[in-house]
């Protein structure tokens, strides 16, 4: 069973869109986006530099949108009936909406340009941040975690838990990390995935009132808990919702094994999630689809694990 997995911020890079502009397919798809986010999605990810698209308006567009290109290649020729399942790492999850038929890929954009956005803006109201905690035994990290006042935000197996908040009280726990645990800060806005984005919420609520979801074509699984989702009412829910609440991309892996995994693909930009099904889906082959050039060894995987 073929899983695709649709990669969240952080996975973008300086000029990563350019080889798929480098095609004329994906150069007019890619400004039908651009059209539908309101964002010049062509110049941002190819002449763009790194602290640019490390903007969350910006990034989260662009990531979507290339994920919307892998994946309309990725799933023709009937090769979606061939597809095991479907998910998102936070951002990612918009894209797997598209993916499996839930939102169209117009208004997965428009969401995703106005969840940038919101989320951007709930950032700027108080100075927060994140880290990654490698290492750490999760018995002993959350209770610290509550000490600090800071919040699990994405558990995404293999041994990492990326925490977020106050920026102090982000500095006090590298200084005292865990028990053989390394915290490593990283380059985001905010403190995602936690209380600080609640004002992100409402507008998305308010985006999503206006959406027409349909239930998914491919099975498909949350952040919330891991578990599968049916209905397209409901992924929309738990889209909004999952701003301000943790992603549990560990249970999402352990529901793919579940299910019987045999192969992993990431779409565009792709490399963070197929490292992290390398520690904790052991031997399953896997495909990054970085540039059209990798879509030929992902097709071949699904021509052979389907």
């Amino acid at each position: 069973m073929i899983v695709v997995v649709c990669p969240g911020q952080g996975s973008q890079t300086p000029g990563f869109l350019a080889p798929w502009l480098a095609e004329s397919a994906y150069a007019d798809r890619l400004s039908a986006l651009s059209d539908a986010a309101g964002v010049d999605l062509a110049h941002y990810g190819t002449e763009a530099d790194a602290d640019t698209i490390r903007d969350t308006a910006i990034a989260q567009p662009l990531i979507v949108a290339a994920g919307i290109l892998t994946l309309g290649t990725l799933l023709a020729d009937g090769r979606a009936a061939r597809i095991g399942g479907i998910a998102g790492h936070s951002v990612g999850e918009i894209t797997a909406a598209a993916g499996a038929g839930v939102l169209s890929e117009a208004d997965a954009i428009r969401f995703v340009a106005e969840r940038g956005r919101a989320m951007a803006d709930a950032a700027a109201l108080v100075p927060t941040g994140m880290s990654a905690v490698i290492g750490a035994d999760e018995a002993a990290l959350l209770p610290r975690l509550d000490e600090l006042g800071l919040e699990p935000a994405n558990f995404n197996g293999g041994g990492q838990i990326v925490v977020a908040g106050a920026l102090d009280a982000l500095g006090a726990l590298k200084e005292e990390p865990p028990a053989g645990a390394r915290v490593i800060p990283l380059q985001v806005a905010g403190a995602f995935h936690t209380r600080y984005m609640r004002p992100a919420v409402d507008r998305l609520a308010e985006v999503a009132d206006g959406l027409a979801p349909a239930d998914p074509a491919l099975p498909l699984w949350t952040n919330r808990d891991g578990g599968p989702v049916t209905s397209g009412t409901a992924f929309l829910e738990l889209l909004v919702g999952q701003v301000s609440s943790p992603v549990r991309w560990d249970r999402c892996m352990e529901s793919f094994q579940a299910a019987g995994v045999s192969g992993i693909i990431e779409v565009a930009p792709a490399g963070a999630l197929v490292g992290l099904a390398k520690r904790a889906l052991k031997g399953v082959p896997a495909a990054a689809v970085k540039t059209p050039d990798d879509l030929s060894a992902a097709i071949e995987l699904i021509e052979q694990h389907a």
